[in-house]
């Protein structure tokens, strides 16, 4: 088994399942500063193989390829506002990595049997609603206009009502808003498009909002758990941008992990594209106060008045086609997994450098 990115938050978590089920497991990570600060391969066992290598290093990539029979394919760059000003990072790590993959694996003899790739909820764009009039919708983003009022709903793209969110189906539009949403989407359609072409079985697994132990509490730019987690530690409020009232799909990293192993172990997910999340949907703000209460910090969330360009206001996942086709449901609450978190945040040293990439997008006007 090869894990790519496997020395990362979710990549390590999937490459401790496979060595519980026997697998033996190479894995393949850059080690980026940002998430990994300079720390090495910090969470993966002594049996695990280890090599140091860039998706976009096609020898070192052969190297790693040989033997192999099956790819968690979880290397990305990480970060929705951070890819709209590294735009060539983004664009190169993640789709032009991916090809460098695919493209060996087109050229060049291989032993490859199947990939489980990573995809993203942020593919979608905005979630999917509901319209007393019109039925089911696909609203694209707010206006700048309905934005610098402070107006945060939702309207139908058809009668302009406003409109409830519903669960998100795998077949919905996708209306990606940010780089790093359109890179994820060309991970998830090249490599379905090259499986089918080249007999390679293929899944998709569209990750929501995965928390848990191991996410990278110094970086600005990952899940909103972690970085209200390191504010919390430095004893500073949590910033939250719009309401608060957003709500996301948080699912806890060991139910990820098994979604992999399911995915890998099931000839019926070949060609599917599978969502990834518990579908209950859970608001920004409680994240902050739920936070707040199990690391004893006596702080509530401020609310700046501000706003990301891109943001988009509910996503939730719709899960029957997952149970259907792996038999996955995910297994652990939020409110019952974020006390683990808490234990494992309190270990930790984190540096708080939200200021800093706020002040990053407020200056290139990425941030309202």
């Amino acid at each position: 088994m090869l894990v790519t990115g496997g020395a990362g938050f979710i990549g390590s978590h999937i490459v401790e399942l496979l060595l519980d089920r026997g697998y033996p497991v190479r894995v393949y990570d850059k080690l980026v500063e940002q998430v990994h600060e300079g720390a090495g391969p910090r969470y993966l066992p002594d049996d695990v193989e280890f090599l140091y290598g860039d998706m976009r290093d096609a020898g070192a990539l052969r190297q790693a390829l040989k033997g192999v029979g099956v790819i968690f394919h979880d290397a990305a760059e990480v970060g929705v506002g951070q890819s709209m000003y590294e735009i060539v990072r983004y664009v190169e790590a993640n789709t032009g990595g991916t090809a460098v993959l695919l493209e060996l694996l087109a050229n060049e003899p291989h032993e490859v049997e199947k990939i489980v790739v990573a995809s993203s909820m942020s593919i979608y764009g905005e979630g999917a609603y509901s319209c007393p009039r019109d039925g089911e919708v696909y609203p694209c983003l707010r206006t700048e206009e309905q934005l610098a009022r402070h107006d945060w709903a939702v309207l139908c793209p058809e009668c302009g009502e406003r409109v409830e969110p519903t669960p998100t189906k795998e077949g919905k539009p996708l209306f990606p808003t940010s780089i790093y949403a359109i890179s994820k989407m060309d991970q998830e359609l090249m490599c379905l498009a090259v499986g089918q072409a080249y007999g390679l079985a293929v899944t998709a697994l569209r990750y929501f909002n995965v928390y848990g132990p191991r996410q990278a509490l110094s970086n600005p730019y990952t899940g909103v758990a972690a970085i209200f987690s390191a504010r919390l530690l430095n004893g500073r409020a949590p910033l939250v941008f719009e309401d608060g009232e957003q709500r996301r799909d948080f699912i806890h990293v060991s139910d990820v992990a098994r979604a992999n192993i399911l995915a890998l172990e099931s000839s019926d997910a070949n060609g599917q594209v599978l969502n990834i999340g518990t579908g209950t949907p859970v608001s920004v703000l409680d994240v902050a106060r739920a936070l707040a209460r199990d690391l004893d910090v006596d702080l509530e969330p401020e609310f700046p008045g501000q706003y990301r360009a891109g943001d988009i206001r509910h996503c939730y996942a719709e899960v029957s086609r997952a149970r259907n086709v792996l038999g996955f449901e995910a297994e652990t609450g939020f409110t019952d997994g974020v006390p683990e978190l808490v234990d494992w945040v309190r270990q930790q040293d984190a540096v708080d450098r939200v200021d800093s990439a706020r002040e990053e997008l407020l200056q290139r006007g990425l941030a309202r």
